[in-house]
């Protein structure tokens, strides 16, 4: 299977910002250990600003756009250095892809990204995206590589996007306020019911909510990509996930609505 991976800010990091070491190190593994039974991978990864904040020992995330640069400045370098120090421990090749929304939103240039992926993994390169938070103001606004996930899942033509995220799925309801809320396994269709179960963003450190997962799962629908969310905090779920065993909230390939 051809597998892009999307993982969040809080699946890589602690409340602190700090990479969480012994999770990240496993996800490189099982994600290696993957690529080595013979599945394409693709990741998606967020955490630059994050990963900013530690390195220079902020305390908190800042509001402001240039700071947000100057941090993913600083946490890329140390992203891609972590990725490649633990890739290359299982003898495996990362290569970064930093986008904006004009690389996808133009023709021309979204084609060169979709023949630079497919030489990529012709080659058996791991490719590691990111949006270019230095540069692109829109992005760090709108904060959504789960969208992001989904542009390059459709671009690369993947069997799988898997949304690694803090929660552990689609919910009847809010779990971290009603007890009572039920985990849904599979979607077949973004019924208005299901779009209306979307709440808003989660954690601190990151920007993500269900509604841009929902967004996310809409564009892969219709093209013909299922698309999981899971709990990031278990990286060895992903073994389940590529033997199509049921984990998290599944969305079924065909109706996006």
């Amino acid at each position: 299977m051809r597998i892009v991976v999307k993982l969040g800010t809080s699946t890589l990091t602690h409340a602190t910002g700090k990479l969480n070491i012994r999770r990240v190190e496993l996800l490189c593994k099982v994600m290696s250990d993957l690529k080595n039974a013979g599945h394409e991978l693709v990741l998606v990864s967020s955490g630059a600003i994050a990963m900013g904040v530690g390195k220079l020992n902020l305390t908190k995330k800042p509001s402001d756009i240039p700071s947000k640069q100057a941090l993913a400045a600083v946490g890329q370098c140390e992203l891609m250095y972590i990725y490649d120090k633990l890739f290359s421990e299982y003898h495996h090749t990362v290569a970064q892809i930093l986008l904006t929304g004009s690389d996808v939103e133009d023709p021309q240039r979204r084609e060169n990204f979709h023949n630079t992926m497919s030489r990529l993994l012709e080659l058996g390169a791991l490719p590691v995206i990111n949006e270019n938070d230095t540069v692109a103001t829109a992005e760090i606004s709108v904060g959504d590589n789960d969208t992001l996930g989904a542009i390059v899942a459709v671009n690369v033509q993947a069997d799988l996007l898997v949304l690694m995220s803090d929660i552990e799925g689609l919910y009847t309801a809010d779990p971290r306020k009603d007890p009572g809320a039920r985990l849904i396994s599979e979607v077949r269709a973004l019924t208005p019911e299901i779009l209306a179960l979307a709440g808003d963003a989660g954690s601190a450190l990151g920007t993500g909510g269900m509604v841009t997962k929902l967004r996310a799962a809409g564009m892969c629908m219709a093209a013909g990509c299922d698309m999981i969310i899971t709990n990031g905090q278990r990286p060895e779920d992903l073994y389940r996930i590529a033997a199509g065993e049921p984990v998290g909230t599944r969305f079924f390939a065909g109706k996006e609505g």
